[in-house]
């Protein structure tokens, strides 16, 4: 044993630590570094250096016996000094595998702006992981666009303050795996939970010299290694673990898992940020650089060099790592026209989309684009080609401006309202190309967008620099909060027209954890650093707003019984078949069809679209025909009541919603009404109508 190697030759591929029976094979890419060391760590931080001998390919590898699951590590890369031709090798710096599986440990940001200090006592630590996970017998949900409805939630907030949580699981994995909250997502009826960022991420600087934290996540250093703050287990591989856990329970519930992935940046920063991981490799591969300094299209101080073999190859397999692994369903890709550019344009037949698109694993995911970036040229709305699906901010800026008075006409509601034709017609896609939503987890919280008209950042620190000013919110007269009744009755009955809006609009909806609860952020629009009960969902009940929740569970239950209100295909304003109805008719108040003139009406405020269930385009399994009832929906934004004529379409109509009458939403009693009646709608309200 005296004469065996401490480290054995080992193999350059797969990249990372791989287990062995007797052994951990360790291999880094770092092909202009002159020296790589492997460092390993015991439980009291002492280090052991270990000089990588072999170099394949550009990858410095090496297997050493004895080691296994558990143990920290990081590497030092030794090489040239020169940052304006991309190259940063600094053996002082430990850096992190970027290929590491689980990530142990914080990092202190004060210490890392020394340039020749060890930073190996400030720094995280990559950890060996070999989690054999028994999946059993699970089947993932697989479930259809048409009918998939999207939660978005925070693994941290959602659960913090949830009462029937045991406390030691509260803001965990495994605490979004509790029963009581499986059992929540089943009862609102969503199909998937879209989980902001569970990828290893750190607090950027001047955050934490705020005394504040990074508590949104988009801030990531490590692309297969989930957070490891938000593990009951530690952090030392039982994030893995635990992670799965998460995953096939909420499988098992047939709820899908989509990741909100940000690999358009990392938590290093600007090229005087913290060396951590990838600029210590090869900062000229890793960030896109212009003239000796960085590309910055992100606001983040960087933009990943997606355009780049090595580092599109990173990106690619930490995909495949988390589908294949850890069995997510899909991906919504953070500022993604950031990952399309090349050579510093933005691209979208470029490298990143054409080689996920022909990915035999990945195409069949969800894939789910931001498609902006914080440039100008980086907007890419309706843009992006299939297979890939988008947040479309036209429909929250749409929505919004309707229900707040602020609209030119009808017509832009009624395209949002027809999955948005006019973006996604045009190039083979469908209407839940779409994803719909008025709020997600940057900006104000479905209350606050009907209490404030102004964001009020001051808790952020930054001087109410953050955060967007372009809101398009109506505090409906009284800015904040208020006991007067009649404002309060007007702001949950338009926080009741949104969420309907969303639900029954044709395309994908999302929706945001607690909006169904009245959660609010005291008008913060940008609470990214407020790891505290501004962020938090408060389960506790407040009578004010339980009747969003309900409303929200009846919607989304008559969207899943009803094809008519998630169509698969656009509505061609034409019958199915010979004399039949039209698929959809736009009505004016007067029961009549809008003409083309009613269309440029910039007085109208109310719009009414009859959708005839015996003219779905769509055809079943078998080829059939799909008959079902048909629905008459009248949004009207006036700030005074109308009276609508209800068309002749059918011979009559039952009440199913009314936003005006949240008070009796958990005790209905439907009214009857008959073709060419006349029916008063409340101001500002919304009401849904099944045809007899």
């Amino acid at each position: 044993m005296i004469d065996q190697p401490a480290v054995w030759p080992g193999r350059h591929a797969p990249l990372g630590a791989t287990v062995l029976d007797d052994s951990t094979n360790f291999a880094v890419w770092a092909p202009r570094a002159s020296r790589v060391e492997l460092c390993l760590f015991d439980d009291a931080g002492a280090e052991t250096r270990l000089p990588l001998t072999e170099r394949s390919l550009g990858v410095w590898h090496g297997r050493v016996p004895g080691v296994g699951h558990g143990q920290r590590y990081g590497f030092r890369a030794h090489g040239q000094w020169d940052p304006a031709h991309g190259a940063r090798f600094n053996p002082a710096k430990l850096l992190l595998d970027p290929y590491a599986r689980a990530v142990s440990g914080g990092y202190d940001p004060k210490e890392l702006t020394y340039h020749d200090r060890d930073s190996a006592p400030y720094v995280p630590r990559s950890v060996v992981v070999a989690d054999h996970f028994d999946w059993g017998a699970e089947n993932r949900p697989d479930v259809p666009w048409s009918d998939t409805v999207i939660y978005e939630l925070h693994v941290r907030g959602f659960t913090r303050c949830h009462p029937d949580v045991p406390e030691e699981l509260r803001g965990t994995y495994a605490g979004l795996a509790h029963p009581a909250v499986v059992q929540y997502l089943q009862d609102l009826g969503v199909t998937a939970v879209e989980l902001l960022p569970v990828h290893q991420f750190f607090s950027e600087p001047r955050v934490s010299a705020r005394g504040l934290a990074n508590y949104w996540g988009y801030n990531s250093i490590g692309f297969f290694a989930p957070h490891h703050a938000y593990s009951a287990r530690g952090d030392t591989g039982g994030q893995v673990h635990e992670f799965k856990q998460l995953v096939r329970t909420l499988h098992a519930a047939g709820i899908e898992v989509i990741l909100d992935v940000v690999y358009n940046h990392t938590a290093e920063g600007p090229p005087n940020g913290p060396t951590l991981s990838f600029r210590g490799y090869d900062d000229r591969t890793y960030y896109r650089q212009l003239h000796g300094t960085y590309s910055d299209v992100t606001g983040c101080g960087n933009t990943f060099n997606a355009n780049e073999p090595q580092a599109l190859g990173l990106v690619l397999d930490s995909l495949r790592y988390w589908a294949t692994e850890m069995h997510v369903d899909g991906f919504r890709f953070d500022l993604a026209p950031a990952l399309t550019r090349n050579a510093h344009a933005v691209d979208l037949r470029g490298p990143f989309l054409a080689a996920v698109g022909q990915d035999p694993v990945l195409r069949e995911l969800k894939l789910i684009a931001e498609p902006w970036d914080a440039t100008a040229e980086g907007y890419c709305v309706g843009q992006f080609p299939p297979p890939w699906w988008e947040w479309n901010d036209k429909f929250r800026d749409t929505v919004r401006d309707f229900w707040r008075g602020r609209s030119d006409s009808v017509r832009d509601l009624a395209f949002r309202l027809a999955g948005s034709s006019d973006l996604y017609a045009g190039d083979g896609r469908l209407p839940y190309s779409s994803v719909n939503f008025v709020t997600a987890h940057d900006g104000f919280t479905l209350r606050d967008l009907v209490t404030y008209e102004h964001k009020h950042n001051e808790a952020n620190g930054e001087g109410g620099r953050d955060g967007t000013d372009d809101n398009r919110s109506w505090n409906c007269g009284v800015e904040g909060e208020t006991e007067d009744p009649h404002v309060k009755a007007l702001r949950h009955r338009q926080a009741a027209n949104l969420l309907a809006t969303v639900l029954l609009a044709t395309g994908v909806p999302m929706l945001v954890a607690g909006d169904e609860r009245g959660r609010t952020q005291g008008g913060n629009n940008n609470p990214y650093c407020q790891d505290n009960e501004v962020s938090w969902v408060d389960w506790a009940e407040d009578p004010d707003w339980a009747r969003l929740g309900v409303l929200a569970r009846r919607l989304v239950a008559l969207r899943r019984e009803h094809p008519v209100l998630r169509q698969r295909h656009f509505f061609a304003g034409r019958p199915v078949v010979e004399g039949g109805r039209k698929d959809v008719s736009w009505l004016h108040p007067g029961g009549r069809e809008m003409t083309e003139a009613d269309w440029y009406d910039h007085d109208l405020r109310t719009l009414g679209l009859f959708l005839a269930g015996d003219a779905i385009r769509a055809r079943g399994e078998r080829g059939e025909t799909i008959k079902d009832d048909s629905f008459l929906l009248w949004l009207h934004a006036g700030g005074t009541d109308v009276d609508v004529t209800l068309p002749g379409l059918s011979s009559g109509y039952d009440e199913v919603v009314r936003t005006d009458r949240l008070d009796r939403i958990d005790r209905p009693t439907p009214r009857r009404y008959d073709g060419g009646e006349r029916m008063a709608v409340t101001a500002r309200s919304m009401v849904v109508l099944r045809a007899q």
